[in-house]
């Protein structure tokens, strides 16, 4: 069992993500569900081994002690994965999400008129949020290669890792990977004003200095896009306020009123036929919504966003019944798909 090989066949088996984890199969995600590979158990040696193929000696050896790492592994076609190596009951074990080879279009992941008009911006903040695996990264590097294909900019990725490879369009696109070419997100977004860009894509705004620098960056006349791992808008915005001490927090309500644009929350459904489809709930920052926001009434987001569609606004509810509609999911799906996150 080489990476080479199973993660080959993951990717003609059009899995997600590849699983190995001493006591059990490798296991390929298929459509949401977990696939065994066979029947043997991988053992402690050969988990050991795979993990020191796909990151190398010298990383394993960093891995050893560190007991966490994340990297990216590219296959001879062209394939790329985005790997975690990690430590389980003291084994070590890996997930690698595999990339697609080329980056859709917003056609074909769903975007509606109104998030396609976002790519016409050229300041504020638009965050895409969810759970891991529900596509955010998808979304986000479409909407980024829009951008490449219809105006010149130049465009600046900070990414852990780098995913998707933007080809050669209308833009500059400079691609920089945490680990490799930066070692800190919040001292990469300090010094990028010196690079001239005029988008910054930020892979996740993590912890409380990044966060403050995409505000910042964000109001000074620069187009951010970044990813939070939170389920809807109401606790996106609860948790941007909430990461930083009490006495900031009404300084940072009113930096996230005037900067924010967009706050996209998606999850992926079983799609009818097989596959999978985004349901998205989208919050537009309206001027209702940016006094929400900067007077402290997060829970009164849930009415802007059923009171909005006519500003572009989406519920999990209404997408939900969109899907329905246009036949990608069944009405068994539509049915707890409604009730969102």
């Amino acid at each position: 069992m080489t990476p080479d090989t199973l993660f080959q066949a993951a990717s003609k088996a059009g899995a997600s993500d590849v699983h190995i984890a001493v006591g059990s199969p490798p296991l390929f995600r298929i459509d949401a569900e977990l696939i065994p590979q066979g029947k043997k158990n991988v053992t402690l040696a050969e988990a050991q081994a795979f993990v020191r193929k796909v990151i190398g000696e010298k990383m394993y050896k960093e891995f050893i002690q560190l007991k966490e790492m994340d990297t990216a592994y590219a296959l001879n076609n062209g394939v790329r994965l985005r790997v975690n190596c990690h430590y389980e009951r003291g084994y070590p074990g890996l997930v690698a999400r595999l990339i697609p080879s080329g980056i859709p279009s917003l056609d074909s992941i769903g975007v509606t008129e109104e998030l396609r008009a976002l790519c016409t911006l050229h300041e504020g903040l638009i965050l895409f949020t969810g759970p891991t695996g529900a596509g955010k990264s998808t979304s986000l590097a479409a909407m980024v290669q829009s951008i490449n294909m219809e105006r010149s900019a130049n465009i600046v990725t900070l990414e852990d890792p780098i995913e998707f490879i933007f080809p050669k369009g209308k833009s500059l696109i400079r691609q920089r990977q945490f680990g490799q070419d930066f070692l800190s997100f919040g001292e990469a977004l300090r010094h990028v004003l010196r690079q001239d860009p005029d988008i910054i894509m930020l892979g996740e705004m993590r912890d409380l200095e990044t966060i403050a620098a995409a505000l910042t960056l964000a109001e000074t006349g620069h187009l951010i896009f970044a990813t939070l791992h939170t389920p809807n808008a109401a606790q996106t915005v609860d948790r941007i306020i909430d990461v930083f001490p009490p006495h900031q927090q009404q300084q940072i309500r009113t930096q996230l009123s005037l900067s924010l644009k967009a706050i996209i929350a998606q999850r992926l459904l079983p799609r009818e036929g097989g596959g999978l489809v985004a349901q998205r709930e989208v919050l537009i920052n309206t001027v209702a919504v940016a006094n929400t926001i900067r007077d402290n009434r997060a829970q009164e987001l849930t009415s802007a966003l059923q009171s909005g569609v006519q500003d572009g606004m989406c519920t999990f509810e209404r997408d939900a019944k969109r899907l329905l509609k246009e036949g990608l999911i069944s009405k068994d799906t539509c049915k707890w798909a409604e009730k969102g996150v």
